[in-house]
């Protein structure tokens, strides 16, 4: 089923086509004109503006939080009954050590508060966390697609592996246009996004 969206497309293929092209050429704003260091660094209200600004083009609930129930294969994410108290919870959480961070990172994955998304918006979202507490951000170009995935789906119960994973792909190299341009590209891929590369948009 094609979501309800502001370019009135129904065709689910077209749709995510237009989708990875709009909403890469808002990730390359965010870099290019700073405005992702205008966001609160860690919060869900950071996270919202991520969203908010990457998908304005594309989606009515751009940046809102989900009034729906979703689930991914086998598994549900977070009920909107407990969502609220879920996403205040996580707020809460510390953010002052890398493990601390990616443990965070997992609960905000687990709660996935928006309907379309998520994963994009979280990793730009894991790395202004990273780069303000640890001065590091990660390569995703070098974070293998199916270890990610695979991780990620066993990291509500167990985090080590997505911490060991991550941690290997970390770099120093927080101000390096190319870094974070290859990085949403390798995002995007993950989630199966790959007709445009954002140098090119």
């Amino acid at each position: 089923m094609t979501l309800p969206n502001k370019l009135g497309i129904p065709d689910s293929t077209a749709l995510a086509h237009e989708e990875e092209r709009l909403t890469k050429k808002r990730a390359q704003e965010l870099y290019d004109e700073h405005i992702i260091e205008t966001f609160a660094v860690g919060t869900y209200a950071g996270l919202q503006e991520i969203h908010r600004y990457l998908f304005q083009d594309v989606y009515d609930f751009a940046g809102q939080t989900r009034t729906v129930n979703i689930a991914k294969g086998h598994f549900r994410f977070a009920p909107v009954l407990y969502l609220t108290e879920a996403l205040a919870q996580i707020d809460r959480m510390p953010q002052n050590s890398f493990d601390a961070i990616i443990d965070k990172y997992v609960e905000m994955n687990v709660a996935h508060p928006f309907r379309e998304g998520n994963g994009r918006s979280m990793r730009i979202w894991l790395d202004a966390m990273l780069k303000r507490g640890l001065s590091c951000v990660v390569d995703w170009d070098n974070v293998d697609k199916d270890d990610y995935l695979l991780a990620m789906e066993r990291s509500p119960i167990r985090s080590t592996e997505i911490k060991v994973l991550l941690k290997a792909a970390l770099t120093q190299r927080i101000d390096d246009r190319n870094i974070y341009m290859k990085g949403i590209d390798a995002s995007y891929r993950y989630e199966g996004y790959n007709a445009y590369k954002t140098e090119e948009i």
